[in-house]
């Protein structure tokens, strides 16, 4: 990868210690072709907001890059993040695709949060982002 392209990567080839709550992004080498990419972890953990108790996922990540590329590890060092946070699958579900919408400026993004049963009920959360026409033509 050329010093422009990993220009601003600072947690790829780096030993981190901990959970990092920062995406770090690269250059789409081919913006003008509509392609997906599709990323999934099973190991997703945070805990309920109400009672502490531990919530597990599978969450999944599909999006249609337009300038940025999403960097693997720091999504993974991202979530991580979560492992000891109280928030709801619903909410948790939409800020992780918030957040990938501020980093990444895609051209349509879907974040899939599949948790594990609790309580004898499993909750599928999906988030959908679709770039404006107005936000194509700025």
């Amino acid at each position: 990868m050329s010093t422009e392209e990993n220009k601003g990567l600072t947690l790829l080839g780096r030993d981190v210690k901990g959970p990092v709550r920062k995406l770090e992004t690269f250059p789409n080498r081919h913006p003008g072709r509509e392609y997906t990419v599709t990323m999934v972890t099973d190991e997703f953990t945070a805990v309920c907001p109400i009672t502490g108790q531990p919530d597990f996922a599978t969450i999944t990540i599909r999006y249609v890059p337009n300038q940025r590329i999403l960097e693997s590890k720091s999504l993974k060092l991202y979530l991580w993040s979560y492992r000891n946070e109280g928030i709801f699958h619903e909410h948790v579900t939409n800020t992780i695709l918030d957040d990938l919408v501020k980093a990444l400026d895609p051209m349509r993004c879907t974040v899939i949060g599949k948790f594990r049963v609790r309580g004898g009920i499993s909750i599928t959360v999906e988030a959908n982002y679709e770039r404006s026409a107005q936000a194509e033509n700025d």
